[in-house]
């Protein structure tokens, strides 16, 4: 009676398939773990500028300003031009809600540095203002690192 001899091909090409289901359940939980980072902080980036806006335009609160300046804007904007910027919206008074914000996030690569760019169009009894923020997220924590505003013309 023949024995049949098992080559040692096909064991080692069943060890290379597992390795193969392996490496790819890898690269696809890499993969998600990126995209479902990019949304939340896509989400985050959308939060922290509605409340940045609020906070500066409806609650006129310097310390919050202050606070989330980025080391940049904190040198654009020393603190007497912080306070002038928050004197000028207590004077315009508060906006009519809701606030309609444009929204814009960019990406410096595809997963990582985020940028927000946000323009809001605040309707105050007075005049319109159109407030332009930039913010990012560069270490830590979402800063803001510009904000100008506009008066626009009566209509």
């Amino acid at each position: 009676m023949k024995k049949i001899k098992l080559s040692s091909r096909s064991k080692l090409s069943g060890q290379g398939m597992v390795i193969v289901i392996i490496l790819l359940a890898v690269v696809g939980a890499g993969l998600w773990y990126l995209y479902s980072n990019k949304a939340t902080t896509d989400r985050e980036a959308r939060e922290f500028a509605r409340e940045a806006i609020k906070r500066i335009t409806v609650d006129h609160d310097l310390k919050y300003f202050s606070d989330h300046l980025g080391p940049q804007a904190k040198l654009d904007n020393p603190p007497s031009q912080q306070q002038f910027t928050i004197q000028r919206f207590a004077q315009l008074g508060v906006p009519a809600q809701p606030i309609q914000i444009e929204e814009n996030i960019t990406w410096e690569s595809y997963f990582f540095e985020p940028k927000g760019y946000f323009t809001a169009h605040l309707n105050y009894p007075a005049q319109p203002v159109m407030l332009q923020l930039a913010t990012s997220h560069p270490v830590s924590r979402w800063q803001i690192d510009n904000l100008s505003f506009s008066v626009q013309p009566t209509r």
